[in-house]
């Protein structure tokens, strides 16, 4: 080969390098990550899913691309992001940080796979056909959070037996907040206890929220489960404090006392 010829190839070789290059990131898998949550309060989730997939032999921007969406908490910017993912072609959604994500998922596709992560029951919010067989394009697990409010009463009454008056915080834009309630309010007939609920599903009906229950004079709070809450913790707390220094009876959330 003369110097001429070298030239020409090694010209011709860096020409098509970019396209090789790009068709190879094309080529890698992508995975949809969609949440209900925020990314601040799920730094650690991801963190878990990224060492799941190095565990099973996927490295993201090596043999597989991940692409991120977060609704933190508005439940109703779920299906878009459920749309703009399988609009770039995913191999997989992952559709987490709670019920209405999965549910949202569900509805955009019925051929691209769907692993889920919940609180809720699956089988009775129509996720799937059964635990063991779940149908379709979906399957998951769950934790089933949305179904352990009563037991969180109940940790309420052992730690705080004289108190009579329990406010409940709920998102009626949550998929379980109706059997939340009514799971409660059975709850705390059987335990003897007076129940005040309060529904919030965004930054302003939560600061009225906890106004109405300053206003109640409640003397505990449950927070029921729900992915906008976990958003919300550190704010719920402030919430909590500020009332509490009001010399107000509304001085602990969720059974935890008060440090001071």
């Amino acid at each position: 080969m003369n110097r001429r010829q070298f030239v020409g190839l090694l010209g011709s070789s860096v020409a098509i390098l970019p396209f090789t290059v790009r068709a190879q990131q094309r080529a890698l898998p992508l995975i949809g990550f969609m949440s209900g949550r925020s990314p601040e309060d799920s730094e650690h989730l991801v963190a878990a899913f990224r060492q799941g997939l190095r565990e099973t032999g996927f490295v993201e921007g090596q043999n597989v691309a991940v692409e991120f969406r977060w609704a933190r908490g508005q439940y109703d910017l779920l299906p878009a992001l459920a749309s703009e993912l399988l609009n770039r072609n995913v191999a997989v959604l992952a559709a987490v940080g709670g019920d209405p994500s999965a549910q949202a998922a569900k509805k955009a596709t019925a051929t691209v796979p769907i692993i889920f992560g919940i609180g809720a029951d699956p089988v009775g919010t129509g996720l799937v056909d059964s635990l063991g067989r779940p149908g379709a394009n979906v399957t998951g697990y769950t934790l089933l959070t949305s179904e352990m409010e009563p037991k969180r009463l109940g940790l309420i009454q052992e730690l705080l037996p004289n108190v009579s008056l329990i406010g409940a915080l709920v998102n009626p834009n949550f998929g379980p907040a109706a059997r939340q309630v009514q799971e409660l309010e059975a709850a705390a007939r059987t335990i003897g206890k007076r129940l005040f609920v309060v529904k919030a599903s965004n930054d302003a009906e939560l600061s009225t929220a906890f106004a109405t229950l300053l206003e109640e004079r409640v003397g505990a709070l449950l927070v029921a489960a729900d992915p906008y809450f976990d958003t919300q913790r550190d704010r719920m707390v402030a919430l909590a404090a500020e009332r509490a220094a009001r010399d107000v009876p509304i001085s602990r959330v969720c059974g935890r006392r008060r440090s001071d």
